[in-house]
């Protein structure tokens, strides 16, 4: 299949650049395969479509404010570090901007970022000021590439305290590239599931953001049960897919896992006739590649699954997801649960009823 077969065309506008007030008061776009209908309903709606019985599968992994800014020791040029995966220890996979200015052996000295300029202050050439955890030690060391085709590097921390302490202090929220402002502290709560528990993304598994705690409990009281699987969304998943012939494409690896507890659930759920109701991309992706003999097999694995039509589902039945960028893997999930053809249609539906896109916008249901 070709990329462009998953094309579509967006405007601009319709990207949201933040998120609503209350979480489950979005749009939802109901898509049902079997009389190949579309229904325009909310997100408090969803437990209209979800029977007792029914499993709801939730990826409990958790944001960190994996965006760092900094001083490069000795020329002061400002730079900027994104987190990409722990390696060992302190050791982690960065991407670095601007990469041009750092080299092996070069440190950069970490602190908070404001957009707001003192009085009397010219804003550096980067449009930011640097403020707190100067007078406190966190450095980022480079130790060298990490990986050539990326660009990304090998980087050592060191400072004062905990690290996932300081990182709270002077981090900011990953936002996606097309979010086109800087974090708010008030994107360290939205830009996070309410059920969020293990530290390790760099990127919200976004499905999730409009369930509320109300919701969630509401779903219980109906009989519908709650799993949990854990996927650490990588910044692989804004990558563009380069190949012309999507079949030859290379996933990226994440790592993910599920407990004993959680597969009894999502098993005992198959084996008595309810529905796996897949809350996101990344929750799918996970009970697909713990799939063996059409059960879900506890265990942890670094997974770089990739489906697209053709797929055959081994666990899921239904999909809770956002709207997805053109030409992206996480469009060609899609499409293999539906078909590219109906996939398209209600996407350009969307458009004409004007939707609100991506990470921070509205939700569909494949049922």
């Amino acid at each position: 299949m070709k990329i462009e077969d998953f094309d579509y065309n967006l405007p601009e506008e319709l990207i949201a650049q933040t998120p609503l007030e209350q979480r489950d008061s979005c749009r939802l776009m109901v898509l049902d395969r079997k009389e190949n209908t579309v229904e325009h309903r909310h997100f408090y709606d969803i437990l209209n479509y979800v029977n007792p019985g029914d499993c709801l599968v939730l990826n409990d992994s958790r944001v960190i404010p994996a965006r760092m800014y900094g001083i490069k020791k000795g020329t002061g040029a400002h730079i900027e570090l994104l987190l990409i995966k722990r390696i060992e220890g302190d050791r982690w996979e960065c991407m670095v901007r601007p990469g041009k200015r750092l080299h092996e052996g070069d440190t950069v000295i970490l602190a908070g970022r404001t957009d707001t300029v003192p009085a009397g202050m010219e804003a550096p050439e980067c449009g930011y000021t640097l403020v707190n955890g100067i007078d406190k030690h966190f450095e980022a060391n480079i130790l060298g590439i990490h990986d050539t085709d990326n660009g990304t590097r090998l980087v050592e921390f060191s400072y004062d305290g905990i690290f996932m302490e300081r990182l709270e202090e002077i981090g900011s929220m990953p936002l996606p590239p097309y979010i086109s402002r800087p974090a708010e502290d008030s994107d360290k709560e939205m830009y996070q599931t309410v059920y969020s528990r293990i530290d390790g993304s760099v990127a919200a598994p976004t499905a999730g953001l409009h369930f509320t705690k109300e919701l969630l409990q509401q779903a219980k009281d109906k009989g519908v049960r709650i799993a949990y699987v854990t996927l650490h969304v990588g910044i692989g998943t804004f990558r563009p897919v380069k190949v012309d012939v999507i079949e030859e494409h290379k996933m990226h690896f994440e790592e993910c896992s599920v407990d004993e507890e959680n597969a009894e659930i999502i098993n005992r759920t198959k084996e008595e006739g309810g529905r796996i109701i897949s809350v996101g991309t990344t929750s799918t992706r996970t009970l697909e590649s713990m799939a063996e003999n059409g059960k879900v097999k506890a265990g942890h694995k670094s997974t770089g699954i990739f489906i697209y039509p053709g797929y055959e589902f081994k666990i899921v039945d239904a999909l809770i997801t956002n709207f997805h960028l053109p030409k992206s893997t996480l469009i060609m999930l899609v499409s293999a649960l539906y078909d590219r053809e109906h996939i398209l249609e209600a996407y350009e539906t969307a458009v004409r009823e004007k939707y609100r896109f991506f990470s921070y916008g509205d939700a569909m249901l494949i049922k």
